[in-house]
């Protein structure tokens, strides 16, 4: 009676393992939900990985891996003079790698820590946060005055769009080496392998330390497999009622109970960059759909996906299923398509 998500151990582990070898000096990156797998979990995995060094979102996840993974705690948000990141466990102190990207929180992170541990961060192309080359040679003097700094590298985030991504970096990796900064490594995200091994071959004087999410704990989705639980079964007349909203059923057809609902992300969906023109018609589609009461699920029966009779509830969702097509019965378990970084299931279950 759950959302499930059942995980082929021995392909994910092979799939983990043959990540981890291709990427000397890995950095595995567990945030969010943990990828669906939670944080937990992937922590313990990571450990089980050999690294040194695991990336979480925010400071708040820190709790979540702490007792899970030994090694060092990189911190992707920026830190800042307030919230969170001015409560971190002292206990941590020794293992918390902070990146920053003003100089002004340099100096704010070193006034109350002077030997604390951190990346600076230049900006990219995708301007989120970092420096800029000007501000990196400010960071740099900056550092001169508190010479019990640890200084663990440079991070650079790249955005996701195709192509090469060498040229930028081989224009920031200009400013870093101008900068003059004391540190011979390098934190990236979202580089190709070929990319990696170009820019190590560029460089080699530098420690690259790639930091990889979605490719490491979901780069072999074959591993992966969701399924919800049919809960019960109504037969629908064309006219009969059913639902929070007492919609009538445009045809006759069946009325399937599932589990999975808006707790577990179900229905919600992150906004998607519509950049063809293929993508966009299907975003109108899927609109005209919405208009004329019909929404499309991620839960599929015999290979076809199910409409959405309604909104998903909480914690399940009503499905329409048109006359003539199969009716699952109370406790079968059928597919489920979901985003796994948008998704909390009830049970991970790994053999």
């Amino acid at each position: 009676m759950s959302l499930t998500l059942t995980v082929d151990g021995d392909r994910w582990r092979a799939h983990l393992r043959a990540v981890a070898d291709a990427n000397p000096g890995l950095v595995p990156v567990i945030k969010g939900n943990g990828y669906g797998f939670t944080r937990g979990r992937l922590a313990r995995k990571a450990q089980w990985l050999g690294v040194d060094t695991i990336a979480v979102g925010t400071y708040h996840e820190l709790e979540h891996v702490r007792t899970r993974f030994d090694g060092s705690l990189l911190v992707l948000t920026p830190w800042r003079p307030f919230g969170v990141a001015l409560e971190v466990d002292p206990t941590l102190a020794d293992r918390v790698v902070h990146t920053i990207g003003r100089v002004e929180d340099l100096e704010g992170l070193l006034s109350r820590q002077p030997d604390a541990r951190l990346v600076l961060e230049r900006m990219t192309s995708m301007q989120r946060h970092g420096f800029s080359a000007r501000e990196l040679w400010a960071a740099a003097g900056a550092l001169q005055r508190f010479p019990r700094a640890r200084l663990e590298g440079i991070a650079m985030h790249l955005p996701l769009a195709q192509g090469s991504h060498l040229a930028e970096v081989s224009r920031l990796m200009n400013d870093v080496v101008a900068a003059g900064l004391d540190t011979r490594t390098i934190w990236l995200s979202h580089l190709t392998g070929a990319e990696l091994s170009a820019l190590r071959t560029s460089y080699a004087d530098y420690t690259v330390r790639p930091r990889i999410g979605t490719q490491l704990w979901l780069g072999d989705r074959s591993a992966l497999h969701v399924s919800a639980t049919v809960l019960d079964v109504h037969e629908l007349e064309r006219g009969d009622a059913f639902g929070y909203r007492a919609r009538t059923a445009p045809k006759s057809g069946h009325l399937l109970i599932v589990s999975g609902g808006t707790a577990h992300g179900i229905g919600l969906e992150a906004p998607q960059g519509a950049s063809s023109i293929k993508a966009r018609a299907a975003t109108l589609a899927r609109g005209g759909l919405d208009a004329v009461g019909f929404v499309r699920s991620p839960f599929f029966t015999d290979g076809k996906q199910r409409l959405f009779a309604e909104p998903p509830h909480m914690q399940a969702s009503m499905l329409f299923l048109p006359a003539g097509a199969r009716v699952p019965a109370i406790g079968e378990q059928i597919d489920v398509r979901v985003r796994y970084t948008a998704t909390t299931f009830d049970r991970v279950v790994v053999s």
